[in-house]
């Protein structure tokens, strides 16, 4: 990432650049960074692709074209698959991208062996977007409220990324309420994030099973009911269910090799408070406990897909069966 902040400010262009990876936010900040320092403003010679079936033939054309009155053309392509599967025709072009063109790739997943990956990287610039770690993440929303004239402590920060997550587009926005809440006041407190920030669906499902883990059946079934209101899919909480101790088992695995918080955090790619409470789970229950969990969410699973139960009850049986 620091080479594409450099590139931008010094407007010392590449001929290619492809921006991928899971963290929306900064590739969304990086790409309209880019293209307004490539194009300088100019619509003329800017091309913007979006979504797999692209005519690979109309980015050569286009790409081959002299800019009109302006150094560069500028194509963005959005999303095109051309990373996951065989494109050896652009990857073969890219190769010789004439001077007056620029082409910028956004995608969420690539494959690194790829051809096309590869010409970018021998000719170009990648640069993956990853998730941040707790410690950036505090930083970077530090650094935008002390820009509004906002205090926090390392502890209140803690719990609002608590329920914040790691999403930046999420953080961005729960710090605007934030602010916008405070007005007036310099010190944010533990009772304004309580009071203003909305808990993420994975939070919620995070408590969910510790409910579970705890034997709370009944509590575990208000926190379900509570996220049906909210007009959550069933499915899609069965889904962070098992994704939830699947992620318990390899803590639990990784804890029995002696792994720290750190190494667990940087295993699973969540951030290092999220693993403590995930640690702090899975010492409740014992390897075996959670395979069989993990066999209930996928009969369930099953059990749905075919048709013998529907989704709302299969995620009540789930919720009443596991026990302790």
């Amino acid at each position: 990432m620091q080479t594409l902040a450099q590139d931008i400010k010094t407007h010392n262009f590449r001929p290619v650049y492809l921006i991928y990876g899971e963290e929306a936010f900064l590739k969304n900040s990086y790409k309209n960074q880019l293209v307004a320092a490539v194009t300088g403003g100019d619509t003329m010679n800017y091309h913007h692709f979006q979504g797999k079936g692209i005519d690979v033939e109309e980015l050569i054309s286009l790409a081959d074209t002299m800019p009109f009155l302006a150094e560069k053309r500028v194509l963005l392509i959005e999303d095109s698959g051309f990373f996951k599967g065989s494109c050896d025709g652009l990857a073969e072009w890219i190769g010789n991208i004439p001077h007056t063109a620029c082409m910028i790739f956004v995608e969420s997943e690539v494959d690194k062996r790829s051809r096309l990956f590869k010409q970018i990287g021998k000719i170009g610039y990648a640069a993956q977007m990853t998730r941040q770690d707790n410690g950036q993440l505090a930083r970077w929303a530090g650094t935008i409220l002390a820009r509004e004239g906002r205090k926090i402590t390392g502890r209140t920060m803690e719990l609002f990324l608590s329920m914040t997550g790691d999403d930046m587009e999420n953080i961005r926005m729960e710090l605007e309420k934030l602010i916008s809440y405070t007005m007036g006041r310099e010190v944010i407190t533990d009772e304004d994030v309580e009071t203003i920030c909305t808990q993420r669906l994975t939070n919620r499902i995070f408590e969910l099973v510790t409910a579970l883990v705890n034997g709370q059946t009944r509590t575990a079934m208000d926190l379900y009911e509570d996220l049906l209101a909210l007009k959550e899919p069933p499915m899609r909480i069965l889904f962070l269910i098992v994704r939830q101790f699947n992620q318990l088992l390899q803590v639990k695995e990784m804890m029995a090799k002696g792994k720290d918080k750190s190494s667990v955090a940087s295993a699973l790619k969540v951030p290092p408070f999220a693993v403590g409470k995930m640690m702090a789970q899975a010492k409740s229950f014992s390897r075996e406990q959670i395979l069989d969990c993990v066999t209930r969410c996928v009969d369930m699973e099953e059990a749905v897909k075919t048709g013998r139960l529907n989704d709302r009850m299969a995620v009540e049986l789930l919720l009443t069966g596991i026990r302790k």
